[in-house]
């Protein structure tokens, strides 16, 4: 494998002359496919290998007894594969990993050192034949080799460099969605889990954890990862390495309490652990809030942002007194925080407020006052959950939706953020925010802070959104404003060009029949207004507006005949 050496042998020509001698009868041929599987250990020497025609007779040779042979063919094969794209296409071309599969599949159940030997070189093999290369991994999943390999974990799983083997074609392959769905139906989260428990040392355990990763995305094995004693090991880890500041502890406390959150979203496999909230689990995880390792706490609030997902959670938290362990975590993070962390407590925060009963509790324990405190933040994951939160909160709670409308500094924020076109996250949901301030509220107050602010022309430009939804909670706060407080928000509808967009919504055939309706009841508020109401006779509303009597939608018609009246009387 030295580098003059493998140069000379190139240089030489005698790269040709092997392919001749690859014989199965051959007394010599275990010698020579030894120097190829040497000298392809050198990236430079893969290609001329490849050039010199050496893979078809090595594949020929996949098919003779001889174990030295197999050995040095199955090392010969893996080295030219390896980081070579035209040594892959090669072997693929000659038919080489059928041949390998079906080897390892009549060798499975052997565990006498040769065999397992043989093993190790053919999973090698296997795995710089497919590794990143969706095609090729997708062709041995086809042909089976992921039952194979797990048993084959099972069963040789004192043999260190097998299973090291093993786990690495695993990595390989777990990344492919079809992989997941055959893992599902084999014993690989009882094998992982038996296998980690076993280990001492961190590579190990990394290298386990590189495997479990890329499964636990699959809601079943999520769920089978639960069912084998995954959670108890992530448990103890995050036990022992949670005071730890050597480099190792600090990573393997990450991958353990990550690969925990990813468990929980799994509907079924957060289920079992939450345990209508008595679950061990659900309780060890509360008390990663309160830690002082920012990763533990980001971890903490993502769990329970994930345990939040169904109501009956939602409610048992909230009564269990979880909304306070968050605000406390929050306020430890207000000055200079971690940014992650602040995203996931807001996150976990917007999770709890969405059942109807949750709200008020929420509010009078203080949630909006803790929120408003990142106002100021710059990062917009921050103040895109931020906004979610209070949406969230304020849903059908008048009160609290009067209270924050009249709140000078959020409205000028909002209406700051409706700008935020690098972001159309947060600029969507300060949008909405906007609208159920006055939806909710329905305040004359809340209206005019609205106004002074320079917030009407964004709702009038959400109106135009493509999401239906936020179409409709525009025009709805724009009627109430037409009913309520028309002559304070007339010059900035007239300047917004309101009239002319509600003309556009009626006389497109794509509008929702909701946008249409909606539509109509805002023409009806705004005649209310003389400017405005000059704007919709010069636009033959009611040309538009008849046609509409006939619209399948019956709420529309009738809404059409109600307003081809409007129209004509006030013309």
């Amino acid at each position: 494998s030295d580098t003059e050496t493998s140069e000379k042998i190139q240089k030489s020509g005698v790269l040709q002359v092997f392919a001749s001698l690859l014989m199965p009868q051959s007394s010599c041929t275990a010698k020579v496919a030894n120097i190829i599987a040497e000298v392809a250990r050198n990236e430079f020497m893969r290609n001329p290998c490849v050039d010199a025609g050496l893979i078809p007779p090595l594949v020929q040779l996949l098919n003779c007894k001889d174990q030295e042979v197999l050995l040095q063919t199955g090392r010969a094969l893996g080295n030219i594969c390896y980081d070579s794209h035209e040594g892959r296409n090669a072997v693929d071309r000659a038919g080489g990993a059928h041949i390998v599969v079906d080897h390892i599949r009549s060798l499975c159940s052997k565990t006498d050192p040769a065999s397992e030997k043989l093993l190790t070189v053919f999973c090698g093999m296997l795995m710089n034949y497919s590794n990143e290369n969706d095609t090729l991994q997708s062709q041995l999943i086809n042909m089976g080799v992921i039952p194979t390999l797990v048993k084959l974990l099972g069963i040789h799983c004192q043999n260190a460099a097998l299973t090291e083997m093993c786990l690495v074609a695993f990595g390989n392959l777990a990344e492919l969605e079809s992989s997941k769905e055959q893992f599902a139906y084999t014993n690989i989260a009882e094998e992982l889990v038996k296998l980690f428990k076993k280990q001492i040392e961190h590579d190990k355990k990394e290298m386990i954890f590189e495997v479990l990763a890329p499964l636990a995305e699959n809601d079943v094995i999520k769920l089978q990862l639960v069912e084998a004693g995954l959670v108890e090991c992530l448990l103890e880890i995050v036990q022992k390495t949670v005071d730890s500041d050597k480099e190792d502890d600090v990573a393997e406390l990450k991958t353990a309490s990550d690969l925990m959150v990813l468990l929980l979203l799994g509907d079924e496999s957060m289920q079992k652990l939450f345990e209508g909230g008595k679950g061990s689990v659900f309780q060890r995880v509360l008390s990663w809030i309160p830690s002082n390792s920012h990763q533990l706490q980001l971890a903490g609030a993502l769990a329970i942002a994930n345990f939040a997902r169904n109501d009956g959670n939602c409610i048992h938290m909230v009564d269990n007194g979880i909304v306070q362990k968050l605000m406390d975590l929050l306020d430890r993070h207000v000055e200079d925080g971690n940014v992650t962390v602040q995203h996931a407590a807001l996150s976990a925060l917007r999770n709890l407020a969405i059942p109807v009963v949750n709200k008020a509790k929420m509010l009078s324990a203080g949630v909006a006052e803790a929120v408003l405190k990142f106002l100021r933040s710059e990062m917009p994951p921050v103040q895109f959950k931020l906004l979610g939160t209070l949406r969230m909160l304020i849903d059908a709670q008048a009160e609290a939706a009067e209270q924050l409308g009249k709140n000078v500094k959020l409205v000028e924020r909002l209406v700051e953020w409706c700008e935020a076109k690098d972001h159309a996250g947060v600029m969507g949901e300060s949008n909405r925010l906007l609208s159920a301030l006055i939806r909710h509220s329905k305040s004359k107050d809340v209206i005019r802070t609205i106004v002074q602010s320079g917030g009407i022309k964004h709702l009038v430009t959400m109106a135009t959104s493509e999401h239906v939804i936020m179409q409709n909670e525009a025009l709805v706060a724009l009627a109430l404003i037409a009913a309520l407080e028309l002559v304070t928000a007339e010059k900035d509808l007239e300047n917004a060009q309101l009239v002319q967009i509600l003309h556009r919504l009626l006389s497109d055939d794509r509008s929702a029949p909701e946008i249409k309706y909606n539509s109509m009841v805002l023409i009806c508020a705004l005649i209310g207004s003389e400017p405005l109401q000059k704007e919709v006779h010069s636009m033959a509303f009611l040309e538009v507006v008849s046609k509409l009597r006939s619209h399948e939608n019956k709420t529309v018609a009738q809404q059409a005949s109600l307003t081809e009246q409007r129209l004509a009387v006030e013309s």
